[in-house]
């Protein structure tokens, strides 16, 4: 099982099978890592610094409905992510509805998870958070937009639902996960942020720096959706 390290193809791919088995291949893990060494380090430091905004007018429906099918492919947001990302995936509908998976090695805490629907202990988690997007630029969009940042692939990953209720709504500056994973972690937060034209306090872009100067040659991700929704979407 492969996430967000080097090779992993950008799209969310989907396998039809009959019946609810498992599958051969559960997908990619995540985004495609791309541009040459240090071109994280170099994303982050391009990013445009600004001062929180007040987290006032936020709600999650802001963001549109949980895991909308943006992608138009027929299955939702949530059940893509969990093919993608977890192993040995099996279904309850045959095509989308996944019923159990085994998350290999978290990435936020390196222990192996199983899910099974209907259990929380794997959560799939906004890499930079909806709150946190809210309060630096996402306030003042389309909500069209807002709805693509919720459900792109590049801004979601599978984790342990213990270690992911720990972060919270937290940006860099106040919460990374353990080293062996944090240079991939902060370099798709960079990748998000970028891609959609947030901005970054000051101590959110000191700290990605800090975390990035140690891995120098740490790629940024690229790929996931476009940054609009389809039309026949909206957000509240």
């Amino acid at each position: 099982m492969r996430r967000l390290r080097g090779g992993a193809a950008a799209m969310v791919l989907v396998f039809a099978v009959a019946g609810c088995k498992a599958e051969t291949k559960t997908g990619s893990g995540g985004p495609q890592e791309t541009g040459g060494g240090g071109a994280a380090l170099t994303a982050a430091e391009s990013l445009t610094v600004k001062g929180r905004a007040p987290k006032t007018g936020y709600a999650r429906d802001r963001f549109g409905a949980a895991w909308a099918d943006t992608d138009s492919n027929s299955c939702d947001t949530r059940d893509d992510i969990l093919k993608r990302d977890l192993a040995d995936v099996k279904f309850s509908d045959g095509k989308c509805k996944v019923s159990y998976g085994v998350l290999e090695s978290d990435p936020y805490s390196g222990q192996k998870v199983t899910y099974r629907r209907g259990r929380s202990l794997v959560d799939i988690d906004h890499l930079v958070a909806l709150s946190d997007a809210w309060q630096k630029g996402a306030k003042y969009w389309d909500a069209r937009k807002r709805i693509a940042l919720a459900n792109d692939p590049l801004n979601l990953l599978a984790v342990g639902a213990s270690a992911n209720r720990s972060k919270g709504d937290g940006d860099t500056a106040t919460w990374v996960p353990p080293k062996a994973y944090r240079c991939t972690y902060v370099a798709a937060q960079v990748a998000v942020k970028k891609k959609y034209g947030l901005w970054v306090t000051a101590a959110e872009k000191a700290a990605m720096e800090k975390v990035l100067r140690t891995c120098p040659g740490q790629k940024l991700p690229s790929g996931g959706n476009p940054t609009e929704a389809p039309a026949r979407f909206s957000a509240g």
